[in-house]
């Protein structure tokens, strides 16, 4: 059963809560749905998507997915700040106490934005996954985005098209996001990842 509670308080996830609750909002007005058509496509429900643009919700990880999927969105853009991204004045230094993070309140696992506003090319994401922890995103928005997983430490299984990859420290896995992917961490100890995001070169 997918769940979502009251978010977190403190620093930088406050702050991400505030981006993300905009950013569903404007993604939604922009295409003109109404929030029953935003639940249906998406089948998150309308009260759901409606403590999401209000901030009074933080929803799961794959929620959020199924949320970001239904906006033709990857999970990492949903987290990004329009605002921030087009001022031509932003700093393009990302300090760490700066960053944003997200905690998924159903795994607990964190996502930190490592990546400065504005920054053109890749995206850069790190993950701290909890011991034990699962993660399943089951619908993904095919639009050409590449993404290599590099585990920075402990170790991660990765499910692919029934496929099952086990990555250790030092390890990366390179896939588009075209496909429903399965997150696990199989060990007693936490583990910790940066994940890479851009649109492939054409091939010559």
């Amino acid at each position: 059963m997918i769940v979502a509670r009251a978010p977190m308080t403190g620093g930088s996830m406050d702050v991400v809560t505030q981006t993300l609750a905009r950013r569903v909002r404007q993604e939604r007005e922009a295409r003109g749905w109404s929030l029953a058509e935003c639940a249906e496509r998406s089948g998150v429900s309308r009260a759901m998507i409606s403590k999401i643009e209000r901030a009074e919700a933080s929803p799961t990880a794959e929620l959020l997915n199924r949320l970001a999927t239904a906006l033709g969105l990857t999970l990492a853009a949903i987290f990004a700040d329009p605002e921030a991204d087009a001022d031509p004045a932003a700093t393009r230094l990302a300090r760490r106490a700066a960053q944003g993070e997200w905690r998924d309140p159903a795994t607990g696992y964190l996502r930190r934005t490592v990546t400065p506003p504005g920054a053109p090319g890749a995206k850069i994401v790190e993950v701290e996954f909890p011991a034990h922890g699962r993660v399943v995103f089951d619908t993904v928005a095919d639009i050409g985005i590449a993404q290599q997983v590099w585990m920075l430490e402990g170790e991660m299984e990765l499910t692919l098209a029934g496929e099952t990859h086990r990555l250790a420290a030092g390890d990366c896995l390179a896939m588009t996001l075209s496909q429903p992917v399965a997150f696990a961490n199989p060990a007693g100890r936490p583990a910790r990842y940066a994940v890479v995001l851009a649109r492939p070169e054409a091939r010559r």
